[in-house]
C-alpha cells in the first residue's frame, strides 16, 4: 500500500520502558510507560521535544503557511455568539479590532452595543482568558459569566453590574468544573441563583448544587436530593413565574429528580427517582415539559404535573413516538418549539401546549442546529422567553442566527452567515458486519462525482449517545478547500437515531462503532468513492480512542490517522477520578475481572504490538482535565518504540489548551494549521495552489 514521504525530522526523544505490572481486580496489566503519567521536570521536557519534532517535521514537508491561511480563510467570522435576553436587554459576546473578547448589552440581539467587560482584563501570565458562559439575570440588572484563565475548563463565576458596567467584589468563589450544568441559572426575582461547582480541588472531581443570593461573600451548598454520587452533573432551574425549582440529574440521559415548591414553603422531595431513559425539559405552567425516550427509543413529548410524585403512570404524552429523533423543547411564548433529527438533519416543529403541531420552521438547508453536547448542558440553553433564536449550519454553510415568533411563518435572519464552502454533498450507507446500514455524508470539491484518487478524511464520534451534526467546521472545509474530500459517519453509540442506536455499541458492546467504521472506511475503497493508500482518519475525546483502536486493529487501512486531545489508556484511566467517573458509566465497573479485561482489550495502549503504522499525529492539551495529556503521552511513546515502517509518529502536547471548549482563539489556530498541514503532506495534498485563491 503506498505511504506517504512525510518523514520525521529527526530521532524520536528517549522514553526507556520501565515497566510497572500492576494487579487490577485480579487482572495482572504491565505498563512500560506509567512514568509518562507524571507531570514532573523530566516528563515536560519529553514533552516539549516531542512538540518540537513535530513542529520541525510537518514544517519540513511544506505547506504550514499555507495550511493557516486555509485555515484563517475558512474560519473567519464562521460562528457568531447566540446573544442571550434578559430584561428588554440583549447581552452577547464580540471581538474588537485586535480579539479581543467583548461582553456587551444592546436594546436588540445584535443592535448597537455598550460594551461592560473586556476579557483581556482577567488574563493571567500571558495567557488569554476565555469566555466559558454567560447568563443575564431574568431583568437583566446584572450579567453573570464564568471565565477560564489557563485552557482548562475550569472556570470561576463573574458579576457586571449591567447600569456601571462595574464588577461585583461580591461573588461566588467556587471553581465550576466546566460549563456542562450551564454556569448558573438565576433565581425568577433575579436575587441570586444555583450553580454547580467543585467542592475540593479540580483533580478530585467532587461536585455539589449550590445557591448564590447577590450581595453574600460566597455561595452556600444546597441540599438536593439525588440518587447518585456526587460527580455526577446537576441542574437547578426556576420556573418564570417563581414557583418552582426542579433539580434535573446525570449529564448524559437527565431526569427531574427533585422539585420544590417554593410557593408553600416546602423543601426538596424526590420526583422522577427511578428512570433509566432522558427525561429532559423545561417547566411549563405546573407542568415539566420533557422530551423523553422512555417508551419510545426515539422519543415523545409527555407533560408531568409538578405537584405528583413524577411517577410515570402520571405522565400526559403531547406528542408519540416517530421515526424522527425528539432532540429537545422549549417553552416560547404559550408554545412548544421541538428539536429533531430526520435522518441526521435538524427539523424544528411548533406545538401547542396540548401537543398539536401548528407549523413547521422554514430552516436555511439541511444541516443543524448548534446545540450542546449533551441534553443536561441544552437545559440552560434558552436566549429568550417570547421568540426562538437558534444558530444553523451545514456542512457547507457556516453559522447564521434567526429568530421566530409563533404564527409568523419564516424566520428572521439576525446574522447572515460569512462563508458558503463550494462543495458537494451526498448521502451514502455502509453496511456494518452485522448487517447494519451506517450512513455517512461525503463532502467533495466540485465535479468529484466520482473521488477514485482524492484525498479523503474520515471523521466521526460514535459514543455517549451524542450526535454528529452535519455542520460547518473550518478545519474540514479547509481541508475540502485544498481539495480533499471528508467523509463525516454516523456510527452507533452516537445519539443520531436515538437510544437503540446509542445502547448498540454502549458499555460491553463497544466494539460495534469499530466495525462501523471499518465498514464505512471498506465501502469507500471496494466502491471507488477512496483510493487505498489516501485515506486518512480522525477523530477527538472518545473519537481519539475510536482512532487508536482503527490504527492498532487495521494499520494497513490507513494512510494517516490523527488523534486529537484523545482518551488512548483505558486502564490508566481508572486512576483518575474525572476518567474513572467516565470509564464507569461509558465502559465497565473496574472492580469487575471481566470488565477489565475488556477494557484491557479494546484499549488502544494495551493493543500496541510491533508493526509497520501509517503516519500517526496526536494533538492533545497540557491542561486538559478529560483527557489529560500523560494519555497522549503514553500511547505514543509505546507506539514510536513499536513501529516497524518509516512513517512519522508524532505528538504534539499544546500548552495552555485543554480538550477544546476553553482554548483560546490563537492557540486553536495553530493547532488547526498544524493538523491541517501533516494531513496534506501525509495524504500527498499540495496547498500552495489553492491557499492563494
Amino acid at each position: 500500500m503506498r505511504r506517504s514521504v512525510l518523514r520525521a525530522a529527526g530521532e524520536y526523544p528517549a522514553a526507556d520502558p520501565r515497566d510497572v505490572v500492576e494487579e487490577i481486580a485480579g487482572v495482572r496489566i504491565v505498563d512500560p510507560y506509567r512514568w509518562l503519567e507524571q507531570e514532573s521536570g523530566e516528563v515536560h521536557a519529553w514533552q516539549v521535544a516531542q512538540a518540537e519534532l513535530a513542529s520541525t517535521s510537518i514544517a519540513a514537508a511544506g505547506g504550514l503557511v499555507e495550511a493557516r491561511r486555509l485555515i484563517e480563510k475558512y474560519s473567519a467570522g464562521s460562528r457568531p455568539a447566540l446573544p442571550r435576553r434578559g430584561g428588554d436587554r440583549w447581552f452577547r459576546a464580540m471581538y474588537d479590532a485586535t480579539g479581543c473578547t467583548v461582553l456587551a448589552v444592546a436594546g436588540s440581539p445584535y443592535g448597537e452595543a455598550r460594551e461592560l467587560v473586556r476579557l483581556s482584563d482577567f488574563d493571567l501570565a500571558g495567557q488569554p482568558a476565555v469566555l466559558s458562559w454567560l447568563m443575564p439575570s431574568p431583568d437583566g440588572s446584572v450579567l453573570a459569566f464564568g471565565v477560564c484563565t489557563d485552557g482548562s475548563e475550569h472556570n470561576h463565576v463573574h458579576l457586571v453590574d449591567v447600569a456601571t458596567g462595574g464588577l461585583l467584589e461580591a461573588r461566588p468563589r467556587q471553581l465550576l468544573h466546566s460549563a456542562w450544568a450551564g454556569g448558573v441559572s438565576w433565581l425568577a426575582d433575579s436575587s441570586g441563583f444555583h450553580y454547580f461547582a467543585l467542592t475540593g480541588s479540580a483533580h478530585d472531581f467532587a461536585q455539589a448544587v449550590f445557591r448564590y443570593r447577590l450581595g453574600d461573600p460566597d455561595g452556600t451548598v444546597e441540599e438536593v436530593p439525588v440518587p447518585e454520587a456526587s460527580r455526577e452533573y446537576t441542574y437547578v432551574e426556576a420556573s418564570a413565574d417563581g414557583r418552582w425549582l426542579v433539580a434535573s440529574h446525570r449529564v448524559g440521559s437527565p431526569i427531574p429528580v427533585a422539585v420544590r415548591d417554593l410557593a408553600g414553603g416546602g423543601p426538596w422531595r424526590p420526583f422522577v427517582t427511578d428512570c433509566e431513559g432522558i427525561v429532559a425539559g423545561h417547566v411549563a405552567g405546573d407542568d415539566f415539559v420533557a422530551v423523553t425516550d422512555v417508551d419510545a427509543p426515539r422519543g415523545r413529548l409527555v407533560a408531568i404535573p409538578l405537584a405528583g410524585p413524577g411517577d410515570p403512570s402520571t405522565w400526559r404524552e403531547l406528542l408519540p413516538g416517530s421515526d424522527a429523533v425528539l432532540r429537545s423543547v422549549e417553552v416560547i411564548a404559550g408554545h412548544l418549539y421541538i428539536s429533531e433529527f430526520v435522518d441526521t438533519v435538524a427539523r424544528v416543529r411548533v406545538l401547542t401546549l396540548e401537543g398539536e403541531v401548528v407549523e413547521e420552521l422554514a430552516l436555511p438547508d439541511a444541516g443543524a442546529l448548534s446545540a450542546p453536547f449533551f441534553p443536561m448542558t441544552e437545559l440552560s440553553a434558552r436566549s429568550s422567553p417570547e421568540e426562538f433564536l437558534f444558530a444553523h449550519a451545514s456542512l457547507v454553510r457556516s453559522w447564521g442566527v434567526y429568530a421566530h415568533r409563533p404564527g409568523e411563518g419564516v424566520p428572521v435572519t439576525l446574522h447572515e452567515p460569512s462563508l458558503r464552502l463550494d462543495a458537494e454533498v451526498d448521502y451514502q450507507w455502509a453496511v456494518s458486519a452485522d448487517g447494519t446500514r451506517i450512513p455517512y455524508h461525503r463532502v467533495r470539491p466540485p465535479g468529484h462525482m466520482s473521488s477514485a484518487d482524492a484525498p479523503t478524511l474520515v471523521t466521526a464520534y460514535g459514543a455517549a449517545g451524542i450526535p454528529t451534526l452535519p455542520t460547518y467546521q473550518p478545519d474540514l472545509a479547509a481541508f475540502v478547500a485544498a481539495g480533499g474530500v471528508v467523509v463525516q459517519a454516523y456510527l452507533r453509540g452516537g445519539g443520531e437515531f436515538g437510544r437503540e442506536w446509542f445502547r448498540a455499541a454502549d458499555k460491553e458492546r463497544r466494539a460495534v462503532r469499530d466495525a462501523d467504521l471499518v465498514a464505512v472506511a471498506e465501502h469507500l475503497v471496494s466502491t471507488g468513492l477512496a483510493a487505498p493508500g489516501r485515506l486518512a482518519l480522525t477523530g477527538g475525546s472518545d473519537g481519539g480512542l475510536m482512532c487508536g483502536v482503527a490504527l492498532t486493529s487495521k494499520p494497513e487501512l490507513w494512510a494517516a490517522v490523527l488523534p486529537r486531545a484523545p482518551l488512548l489508556d483505558l486502564i490508566g484511566g481508572i486512576r483518575d477520578p474525572y476518567l474513572d467517573f467516565v470509564i464507569r458509566k461509558a465502559w465497565g465497573d473496574p472492580e469487575d475481572p471481566g470488565d477489565v479485561r475488556r477494557l484491557q482489550a479494546i484499549s488502544p495502549y494495551e493493543r500496541i504490538v510491533p508493526a509497520d503504522y501509517p503516519a500517526v499525529y496526536v494533538e492533545a492539551g497540557a491542561e486538559d482535565p478529560r483527557c489529560p495529556p500523560w494519555q497522549a503521552r503514553k500511547f505514543v511513546a509505546r507506539l514510536q518504540a513499536a513501529q516497524q515502517g518509516e512513517s512519522p509518529i508524532l505528538l504534539h502536547v499544546w500548552e495552555n489548551a485543554g480538550h477544546g471548549a476553553a482554548t483560546s482563539a490563537s492557540v486553536a489556530a495553530d493547532q488547526d494549521a498544524e493538523w491541517l498541514a501533516f494531513l496534506a503532506a501525509a495524504l500527498e495534498l499540495p496547498l500552495s495552489a489553492r491557499a492563494a485563491r
